[in-house]
């Protein structure tokens, strides 16, 4: 039912002001997790209710855990692409209700189709109204930021002006929602109405009280493991997806607006809000991209402004639903088109050009599928991410340089998916040479090593020793030559310093030397 809507609209405003850190954030239901909760909690309310209250003790477990670490994974390119195809997404999502059509599907390309074969069924009066509010907020966005700063010494009659515009341009949101709902109400007065409009929502305020563990149904009562059960993978999609929806969400508008969210707070933040929102029969909620444009073009400059939200909402609710009732819908959508427009980033594809092209993939990767599924398109971002890292990971760079010996530099730690790549080079190189040379492995750049590494290494020394070749090691960093020891290796050398590993390895190291190791012949 659509109070359910304004139910879980308001517990996430006042929880986020106390324990969130991104001053923009808005929790509260959105599209996504709206249709995440319809598959799992089967259209029925008491579902959804538990559902949330189930999320938030996983989201706030989860956070007590430090957990929060793991949403370090998603990269900029991820939050970028997510940023951007939503600002299109939901802009596109606000056109029907400009040209005023109904019926129009969610998902975005059967959305441009519907949109499209039906633009002949445009009316003039919510495309007239849509355009006007279009046009305000952009002008008065613009005078807002061209606004100078008026004087202390200018005259008074300056700056009432002065407080009179910058007033107007911050509060362009509500003035045109105002405005346009003034004009929706006169034409109603004068019988007649051109618009499409928000239409009735039922008042009152939900009950205080814990959700329900248990569902009578016809033929019984469904208990709380049937519940559960009913539920199924939906209890880690649900909670999985709101903090991944948040997570992006306050990485991009903190990283625009130059600030740092925490993310085991955030975790808090967000599972003590679905926790306490099950209490006034609030389904899961999460951060929503729309609500939270709205708030950071609104110019709000802490996370106090979630009191005003929560508080508008539940004085909604008692008093001021009938009020809404004459709320064009062009007039809403103009708002958070005006809103999500600048979260497009262009520049961004340029950019990773010029740095890192590989950057492109998971960026590329997220923005198209976010136009099928935002969740999808964020999940597959922060997988590709992971795969290039865990391929910079299997694949260090290994600097060889060729003298009388060889000298291998690997130019990050050693973990087992790289010790098969190593020993591939190093032997390659060194058994490939004429005649076949020893080797020297400077590990100066190498602060951990695992277990695996170590076999690795151990099976390498062997190997060489089989064709009559030494390995050294120098430049070892405690904690890696303290594993080295630990595991016993025969035929284990290592030096502190090149000095060192020339004077106990004499004339074959200073043959070497007289070839200095500066031009590599070999980098992968």
């Amino acid at each position: 039912p659509l109070q359910y809507g304004l139910y879980s609209s308001f517990m996430g405003c006042f929880v986020y002001c106390f324990l969130g850190t991104a001053k923009d954030v808005t929790l509260g239901p959105t599209a996504i997790m709206s249709l995440l909760v319809s598959s799992y909690a089967f259209h029925e309310p008491v579902y959804a209710v538990l559902l949330a209250f189930l999320s938030g003790c996983i989201q706030l477990a989860m956070g007590l855990l430090h957990l929060g670490f793991l949403l370090d994974f998603i990269s900029c390119p991820v939050i970028k692409g997510f940023t951007s195809a939503a600002s299109i997404t939901i802009s596109f999502n606000q056109v029907k209700n400009i040209l005023g059509l109904q019926g129009i599907p969610r998902q975005f390309f059967l959305q441009v189709y519907e949109t499209l074969r039906r633009i002949g069924e445009t009316r003039a009066g919510d495309t007239v109204l849509g355009l006007t509010c279009l046009a305000a907020l952009s002008g008065l966005r613009a005078m807002k930021s061209h606004l100078p700063r008026a004087a202390p010494a200018e005259p008074l009659a300056v700056r009432i002006s002065y407080l009179i515009v910058w007033i107007s341009a911050t509060a362009r949101n509500a003035l045109v929602v105002l405005f346009a709902g003034l004009v929706a109400y006169s034409f109603q007065a004068m019988g007649s109405q051109p618009f499409r409009l928000t239409g009735s929502i039922p008042q009152g305020l939900p009950a205080f009280q814990p959700p329900r563990f248990s569902l009578a149904a016809p033929n019984g009562t469904v208990p709380f493991q049937s519940m559960v059960e009913d539920m199924g993978v939906g209890l880690a999609v649900v909670p999985l997806m709101g903090l991944l929806e948040t997570i992006a969400i306050a990485k991009a508008f903190a990283s625009q607006n130059g600030y740092r969210i925490d993310p085991n707070q955030e975790l808090l933040a967000l599972g003590v809000a679905n926790v306490l929102g099950s209490f006034v029969s609030s389904y899961p909620i999460t951060g929503s991209f729309g609500r939270t444009a709205v708030n950071a073009q609104s110019g709000v400059c802490t996370p106090a402004g979630g009191l005003v939200t929560g508080a508008l909402v539940l004085l909604s609710l008692a008093y001021l639903t009938s009020l809404f009732y004459y709320i064009p819908k062009a007039a809403l959508a103009a708002v958070i088109i005006s809103a999500v427009v600048p979260m497009f980033d262009a520049d961004i594809f340029r950019t990773l050009w010029r740095v890192k092209r590989l950057d492109l993939v998971p960026l590329c990767v997220t923005f198209l599928l976010c136009f099928w599924e935002v969740q999808y398109g964020i999940v597959a971002g922060v997988l590709v991410s992971g795969i290039l890292l865990l391929y910079s990971i299997a694949r260090p760079p290994i600097k060889v340089s060729e003298g009388a010996v060889l000298l291998v530099q690997p130019g990050s730690s050693l973990h087992f998916p790289a010790v098969e790549h190593l020993r591939d080079s190093v032997c390659s190189r060194a058994l490939a040479a004429s005649p076949p040379r020893s080797v020297i492995l400077d590990c100066c750049h190498v602060s951990s090593i695992d277990y695996t590494a170590v076999l690795g290494l151990a099976e390498l020394l062997q190997e060489l020793r089989t064709h009559g070749l030494s390995l050294a090691f120098c430049g070892l960093k405690d904690p890696v030559l303290q594993a080295l020891l630990s595991a016993d290796l025969e035929g284990f050398q290592h030096f502190p310093s090149w000095e060192e590993a020339e004077q106990c390895w004499g004339a074959e190291l200073g043959a070497s030397r007289a070839e200095p190791f500066t031009s590599p012949s070999e980098s992968t």
